[in-house]
């Protein structure tokens, strides 16, 4: 190997640097931005993106999640949540004494745990509050409910 490669190799892109950095200068001159004392044109184009958000699901719906009611909750009116008690369900109960488990409406609940349940009403948020030994205390928006665990 000959010891003045490198040496050779450092001159060629020297050479490449002197030709190309002015060509590059040219390039990228129209895209500096003009000085601020220009006044912009009178052609440039603003866009605001303008969100406006639904009052019901014809209006429009969230894309990552199009059964979602979050966007119109707000419009929604309150129901009873008497009638929601009654569509839960006590499936089963399993675990022992001291860490039991409830089954409401194919959903698995410990004490102090807080889900969403499907119902043929819709989903409801339930509060799993006591799992006692012959029934299960939960919360529905502050309304607390016990199901009987008699049916199993």
């Amino acid at each position: 190997m000959n010891p003045l490669d490198p040496f050779k190799s450092r001159l060629r892109f020297r050479k490449l640097t002197v030709v190309l950095l002015p060509a590059a200068i040219l390039w990228a001159a129209p895209l500096v931005a003009a000085p601020a004392n220009q006044a912009p044109s009178a052609k440039t184009n603003s866009f605001h993106s303008v969100f406006i958000l639904p009052a019901n699901p014809r209006e429009g719906r969230d894309p990552f999640y199009p059964q979602s009611n979050r966007p119109y909750e707000a419009a929604m009116t309150a129901t009873n949540s008497t009638v929601e008690a009654t569509a839960l369900v006590v499936r089963g109960v399993s675990g022992p004494s001291d860490h039991r488990l409830v089954i409401i409406n194919n959903h698995t609940f410990a004490a102090g745990d807080i889900a969403d349940v499907i119902t043929d009403q819709g989903r409801i948020r339930v509060h799993c509050v006591e799992i006692k030994l012959h029934s299960v205390v939960i919360d529905i928006r502050g309304q607390y409910h016990e199901l009987p665990l008699d049916n199993l």
